[in-house]
């Protein structure tokens, strides 16, 4: 199978600025780049980072950029307008965002990119003369973004958004003068900015280079997106989402999706991705595709140490291990990953669900409990107290509804 065939198995291929798929199949100079609009990437960044490694391991070269300068007007969004971040905060990020690049490529070669190194030289009219005689404004009002906000019913647009397209392409046309770069990637959320570049790039070199976009990684349920601006976003950073969080998230993921995220966001062979789909669907009991999935990714992204302290950790809470069976260690890595508290071997399955904040008060842990929405040990209940039978060597697992990461671990007293 060829690299571009397995990018198109894999549903890596949106938007193509070339006509034929094997024009990737020949190792040449990509570039991607990320803003820094936060402290930390997610796993919506990562979607596009193993596309920039899946190039890397098939022989391209890259340019990985963190937009210093983009940071500081912020890429347009489709509903509304971005607020703007002081320089302290968006230069803190941009650190930030440097290192985990650096972290997720430990090992690989590829050349590190600032583009507020070339911005912040650069004069207004000069830009103006160099870069806005390139555009027309035909051209930049039929962009996504564009349309979205200046419709019936939009917010509008700034003029700083509104040239942030132009800023992008700036960058593609330094970054091809500078390091040969042929080829962007990114999200399709980004394909109208991709194009500024190919049009100038085209314009002020005569030159034919190309970008490439792959579709928006969504819930196939809520068709919500991966991102930091959706709730409950999912950080690389291990101190806002740790790494038994991370993994717990993959876990949970829905059958509906596991199979693409496996193509998406692990580097596994087409063989082995198949084969585990395939045991999946004829014991889907056992989550064999999400436990993969979420080990794999884990290790991309927090390296095996970690990758195992979160399956130990998770094993209990799946009940894949007794909780009574659980080390010191284990214990400690518990208590930091969810809430805990002590009990009577007797005592109240309502106050322990308060004290752990599983739930915010009594009376809703009643009416969960009544309900059927209360485990200990993996084992549904209804009664209102502990017996002493839950505990294992002194403890227990209590989880609130399907979902392990709403657990506690309950210890007696």
């Amino acid at each position: 199978m060829t690299f571009s065939e397995d990018l198109a198995r894999r549903g890596l291929i949106k938007d193509k600025t070339f006509s034929d798929l094997t024009w990737l199949d020949e190792p040449k100079i990509f570039y991607l780049g990320v803003d820094a609009s936060a402290d930390s990437l997610t796993i919506g960044n990562l979607a596009a980072f193993l596309l920039a490694r899946r190039l890397l391991d098939a022989n391209w070269k890259a340019v990985l950029l963190v937009g210093g300068a983009t940071s500081l007007i912020g890429d347009p969004k489709i509903t509304e307008e971005r607020e703007l971040k002081p320089r302290e905060e968006i230069l803190k990020n941009v650190e930030a965002i440097k290192k985990q690049v650096a972290q997720l490529f430990a090992g690989e070669h590829f050349t590190p990119a600032d583009n507020y190194e070339w911005f912040k030289d650069v004069k207004y009219l000069d830009f103006l003369r160099e870069i806005g005689k390139s555009f027309s404004m035909t051209e930049l009002m039929q962009r996504e973004f564009v349309t979205e906000r200046m419709g019936e019913g939009g917010s509008g647009i700034s003029y700083a958004e509104f040239s942030y397209s132009l800023i992008q392409g700036y960058d593609y046309w330094q970054l091809f003068k500078n390091h040969g770069t042929v080829l962007q990637i990114g999200g399709s959320d980004q394909w109208g900015n991709m194009l500024s570049g190919v049009a100038l790039v085209r314009k002020k070199e005569g030159k034919e280079v190309h970008a490439l976009s792959m579709p928006l990684v969504v819930n196939k349920e809520t068709g919500t997106k991966f991102g930091k601006s959706e709730g409950g976003a999912i950080w690389l950073d291990p101190q806002k989402t740790t790494p038994t969080q991370f993994y717990q998230f993959w876990i949970n993921i829905d059958d509906a999706d596991v199979e693409n995220y496996l193509k998406v966001f692990t580097l596994l062979p087409k063989e082995q991705i198949e084969q585990v789909i395939l045991e999946h669907k004829n014991d889907p009991g056992t989550r064999k595709a999400q436990n993969l999935l979420a080990e794999e990714v884990t290790k991309l992204v927090h390296g095996q140490d970690q990758s195992g302290s979160a399956t130990g950790v998770t094993k209990y809470l799946t009940g894949q291990a007794s909780i009574g069976d659980a080390s010191d260690e284990d214990l400690a890595e518990i208590r930091k990953e969810i809430p805990h508290t002590t009990a009577g071997d007797v005592g109240s399955i309502i106050d322990a669900l308060v004290q752990t904040e599983l739930i915010p008060s009594n009376s809703m842990a009643r009416t969960v409990l009544n309900n059927k929405g209360i485990y200990v040990n993996g084992q549904n209940v209804t009664r209102d107290s502990f017996e002493p039978k839950d505990f294992q060597n002194g403890r227990l697992i209590l989880r609130r509804g399907k979902a392990y990461k709403d657990s506690a671990l309950i210890e007696i007293e």
